[in-house]
């Protein structure tokens, strides 16, 4: 037991210090301190690529955004007060770019979405199947055939509706947080969801 209550101790003390430091770089990056940026952009990079390529479906795109994005922050970083937390204000600033794209795209012929590997760029949910059922042969048809299904809905939804899904279940933020992100609130978020969540249900429900 004291073990647990000292190992709780010390996350609470690196969690606290995380953010001082964070809070640090920050405003010294807003006197214009390049390496102070660069340990902020190092501090998220992997989780904004990680949202863009889940979002966009492209290691292309996911690249293009992750560019556009930290370019803005760098460019209004001035503008953060610490009124609310770093992560939801880059988040803000990532997902409003993400939306951006998702209207373009709409408005044109859906890509299919590739993801780059060794072997030349392969269809994503081809990946993604393989790497969950690459020794049942039934199970990857099936696999490649729910992902392929799944990846329609979420093309079929209105970019606003795919961003809050994805949000909720690919980085498994609360919707409190969510509503913040976008500007709104948490209960705009949930019915953002909600809608989202049926017509992906409603798509799917025949899938056994």
């Amino acid at each position: 037991m004291l073990a647990v209550l000292r190992d709780a101790a010390l996350s609470a003390e690196w969690s606290a210090a995380s953010e001082a430091d964070e809070a640090a770089w920050i405003r010294a990056a807003q006197r214009g301190d390049r390496e102070a940026f660069e340990r902020l952009v190092r501090s998220y990079d992997q989780g904004v690529l990680r949202l863009a390529w889940n979002l966009l479906g492209s290691a292309e795109d996911a690249r293009d955004v992750y560019q556009e994005a930290f370019l803005r922050v760098y460019k209004n970083l001035h503008t953060f007060r610490f009124d609310c937390s770093f992560h939801t204000w880059l988040y803000r600033i990532v997902t409003n770019v993400c939306l951006d794209w998702l209207r373009k795209r709409k408005a044109r012929p859906e890509e299919p979405a590739v993801r780059e590997t060794e072997d030349g760029a392969r269809d994503r949910t081809e990946v993604l199947a393989e790497h969950h059922a690459a020794a049942d042969p039934e199970r990857r048809l099936l696999s490649l055939e729910l992902k392929a299904r799944i990846e329609k809905v979420l093309a079929s939804l209105t970019p606003r509706e795919r961003l809050v899904f994805q949000l909720r279940h690919y980085e498994g933020l609360r919707l409190k947080t969510i509503g913040e992100i976008l500007g709104s609130s948490e209960e705009a978020a949930k019915n953002c969801l909600f809608r989202a969540t049926r017509k992906m249900r409603q798509a799917l429900g025949d899938f056994r």
